[in-house]
């Protein structure tokens, strides 16, 4: 993994509140877990998108759920 070092400008009253919310202390532990944050909400979008059209999932199938009921 590659890292850049930077210079931005951040508002500070954003920062804090974003810090609140991830319980992070540092500027560079907020950003990277924001960062992160992002990447599992696309994450989260992509499977309810599937979901939403059952691509790729044999949902449909009665033998794959007739397993999945459990008594």
């Amino acid at each position: 993994m590659s890292t850049r070092k930077t210079s931005v400008e951040i508002n500070e009253g954003l920062l804090a509140a974003v810090q609140n919310i991830l319980a992070t202390t540092t500027i560079k532990e907020t950003i990277e877990e924001a960062f992160r944050e992002v990447l599992r909400a696309a994450a989260r979008r992509e499977e309810v998108a599937a979901l939403a059209q059952m691509q790729g999932l044999d949902l449909a199938e009665p033998g794959v759920m007739a397993g999945a009921w459990r008594p």
